[in-house]
């Protein structure tokens, strides 16, 4: 496993963040005086962001809004879950054994996601998982975020990977459209957040476990080799 770099996305990947996003986007229903929707409509979102989140939670209720009343909400959106990162979230099954093994092993480990850097590393923090990761890159950290490939090729330079020996774990048609573009091999989880099937997307490998990383990852590997 020696120079390798393993990237992982956040949310759906490492962390089930869902209970904790609906937690702030029915903060939000709340000033409206509208129901809060079920964590389970929240989940087809997340991938998305904040604003898809926002306005998908209204839009449930019949209701819009302008474009400045949308960026109030999003700020008071993300003081909420600032302040409320890690109540219910947590580390997927298997995954904080995974990356302690892996790391013994001499791979170097990061994380790319769409969350901004500052709640990214507030999580992480929080869950006392941030010292497992060489590299850890926000939507607003590199200039360009997923799907854009630079996101995914400059975090593993921030890891002082190489990306011809780097694979990309993530659970979205972003993730793997991302890989793809970046020529990494990408594993799926299909535990996330994905609409569809992420078969449907054709990663190079799917788990259902994170127990099933390390086959997946030695796949990719001899398949490089």
């Amino acid at each position: 496993m020696h120079g390798w770099t393993l990237v992982f996305d956040l949310d759906g990947t490492l962390v089930d963040t869902a209970p904790d996003l609906a937690a702030a986007t029915n903060h939000i229903l709340e000033r409206f005086d509208l129901p809060a929707v079920d964590e389970k409509e929240i989940r087809h979102f997340v991938g998305h962001g904040a604003l898809a989140m926002i306005r998908g939670a209204l839009a449930a209720h019949g209701r819009s809004v302008n474009e400045d009343e949308l960026a109030d909400l999003f700020e008071s959106f993300l003081a909420y879950y600032g302040a409320n990162i890690a109540v219910k979230s947590r580390p997927y099954p298997g995954i904080l054994a995974q990356l302690d093994a892996l790391s013994a092993q001499g791979a170097r480990l990061a994380v790319c996601t769409n969350k901004i850097e500052l709640h990214a590393r507030m999580l992480l923090d929080a869950l006392d998982m941030t010292r497992h990761f060489k590299a850890l890159t926000g939507r607003d950290t590199l200039g360009a975020c997923k799907p854009d490939p630079r996101h995914l090729t400059g975090t593993i330079g921030l890891a002082r990977g190489q990306v011809r020996r780097a694979v990309m774990i993530g659970d979205s048609e972003t993730d793997i459209a991302t890989a793809k573009a970046a020529c990494v091999p990408v594993v799926a989880v299909d535990f996330g957040y994905s609409v569809e099937p992420v078969t449907a997307f054709a990663p190079d490998i799917v788990i259902s476990h994170f127990d099933e990383l390390p086959a997946a990852i030695a796949d990719l590997r001899a398949r490089a080799s």
